[in-house]
């Protein structure tokens, strides 16, 4: 009888060994609550005030042709290519106000004082006032806190991914306990979807606990299906693991991990849209931000939380979360090798 490629009692093993190893550490285990707890209360005491006072007007045609037309100096202008993408971004605050130069409309979310501002002054300044056509977009109050939430957490579950599972299989290698597990029947990708799998029940039961607790302590908005944002967090969850297993592939030492690491947990911290929208970035470090994993599971988590999305709006990022993990885990078991 041919023996299976992956022997579940091998992992199962091996995940629970890791389960014991990582809460047995009860530094380890509190820091991994506290730290992220912190943030995140942290983080809402600060900005539990308004949001900040920058203003975003977008422009469907040339934001500089705009800009000497409209007259409004002390505010930015961004490029809008397509209306409806133009109209959703008024709608989540994301924009103050979009105008159409050359139509002479503009659109202002009914719940924004920043827009409301901005329409007092386009009036203001405008020659013709009466010849700009309003447009109101329905919405809700969203306090910058409401929408910095998501990206927090999403952060906090990066670094517990990526340096979790990092270090330990570095600190494995350097240690020479994968040198041993070399010599047992047990074989890398076994190894290795135990290592995911411990790391991941980590994530969802940490991360949940928090995000329940800050919930109804803080109050910020869930508008969708809890259910969709749980598969928010098991995609994204694995995606961030199974990169963080690249690094730890043949890397021996603690000090070059901690390197490429850092490398890829950086970028996503300022490119993915923690701490502020990546509609304001250059066209390419847009393109670069759409590559990395962080940004798709920022964009579906504040979808479900803020906008009410369900499984269905945010398919799209669920599938891009699926088909890097799947590459990244190809890449990852090709490249381990015990010593």
């Amino acid at each position: 009888m041919r023996r299976p490629r992956l022997d579940p009692r091998r992992i199962g093993a091996i995940f629970v060994a890791r389960n014991r190893e990582f809460f047995r550490d009860r530094a380890t285990l509190a820091w991994s609550v506290i730290l992220p707890v912190a943030i995140v209360f942290g983080f809402a005491f600060a900005f539990s005030g308004s949001a900040p006072a920058r203003h975003t007007v977008g422009v469907l045609g040339d934001p500089a042709a705009a800009e000497r037309a409209l007259g409004i100096e002390h505010v930015e202008y961004t490029r809008v290519t397509e209306r409806a993408r133009g109209v959703e971004q008024v709608r989540r605050h994301r924009l103050d106000l979009l105008v159409d130069p050359d139509e002479r409309r503009y659109w202002v979310s009914e719940a924004s004082p920043r827009g409301y501002f901005l329409e007092r002054v386009l009036r203001g300044v405008t020659v013709d006032a009466t010849a700009w056509q309003r447009q109101a977009v329905p919405g809700r109050v969203i306090r910058y806190v409401d929408w910095l939430v998501p990206g927090l957490l999403a952060m906090n579950m990066m670094f517990t991914a990526l340096f979790g599972v990092g270090f330990v299989i570095v600190r494995y290698r350097k240690n020479g306990v994968l040198k041993r597990l070399k010599a047992t029947p047990l074989r890398p990708a076994e190894f290795l979807v135990a290592q995911l799998g411990s790391r991941l029940m980590i994530i969802v039961v940490i991360t949940s606990a928090i995000f329940g607790g800050s919930h109804a302590i803080l109050d910020f908005p869930l508008r969708g299906n809890p259910l969709a944002l749980l598969l928010v967090l098991v995609a994204g969850g694995v995606c961030l693991i199974a990169l963080g297993l690249i690094v730890a592939a043949r890397t021996a030492s603690e000090e070059l991990a901690g390197g490429l690491l850092n490398l890829f947990s950086w970028p996503m911290m300022f490119l993915s849209g923690v701490w502020f929208s990546v509609e304001g970035l250059h066209p390419w470090l847009q393109a670069l931000a759409q590559a990395l994993p962080l940004t798709h599971v920022i964009a579906a988590a504040r979808s479900v939380m803020i906008d009410g999305a369900g499984i269905a709006a945010i398919a799209p990022e669920l599938g891009l979360l699926a088909l890097m993990s799947a590459a990244f885990l190809a890449l990852g078991s090709a490249l381990f090798r015990w010593e």
